[in-house]
């Protein structure tokens, strides 16, 4: 319950500047959340088809010139390395390189197309690397613009709206008070002068 006073009158209306001064820079981030998430699922989209036809190419490769070699010791990684970077305020994961043992095989002994399988490989691998950070990065850009996007709401369907209607109440109720008090002042007025 607001008091109905002409205090409680400018703190309500210095409440309403403030939501009113914030809402764009809400509805602003709102909007460049929602930008760089499309930005980032159609990234996503891409690696993902990218990283389809490498494994179809992958797996045409294996399937003709397969002689029982497993290929996966020589593709161990080494280290995955990220940096942060910043959206709207927001520190998400961006994804710099993926680093591969140096693994060497017998030349000599393997068949020729294991160069080729084994770049093909890595390359998958470091697809999926770059898919894990982007889903990530899509999780974290997610939460904030649900919370972004709750705060819109709430300034804009339940703060300010609320803040105008007390405004209001308070207005009527200090007018009403102001019109009683010259009323008051007549009748005592007029009575003065009756009784002179």
């Amino acid at each position: 319950m607001v008091k109905l006073t002409k205090n409680e009158l400018k703190k309500q209306k210095d409440a309403l500047k403030r939501f009113q001064r914030y809402l764009p820079t809400l509805q602003l981030k709102k909007q460049q959340l929602q930008m760089v998430i499309r930005q980032v699922e159609q990234e996503h989209q891409n690696l993902v088809h990218e990283k389809e036809r490498l494994r179809r190419d992958l797996m045409q490769w294996i399937g003709v010139f397969n002689d029982g070699i497993d290929l996966t010791p020589y593709v161990e990684i080494e280290r995955l390395r990220t940096s942060t970077g910043n959206i709207a305020g927001i520190d998400i994961p961006v994804f710099e390189e993926l680093r591969f043992a140096d693994t060497r095989w017998d030349l000599v002994g393997m068949p020729p197309w294991v160069d080729g399988g084994v770049e093909a490989l890595r390359s998958v691998l470091r697809l999926d690397a770059q898919l894990k950070v982007l889903k990530e990065q899509l999780r974290l850009l997610g939460d904030e613009l649900r919370v972004t996007t709750q705060r819109v709401n709430l300034f804009e369907k339940v703060k300010i709206p609320e803040t105008k209607e007390n405004i209001r109440m308070i207005r009527i109720y200090l007018g009403d008070q102001q019109t009683a008090a010259v009323v008051r002042g007549k009748i005592a007025k007029r009575n003065l002068t009756k009784a002179s």
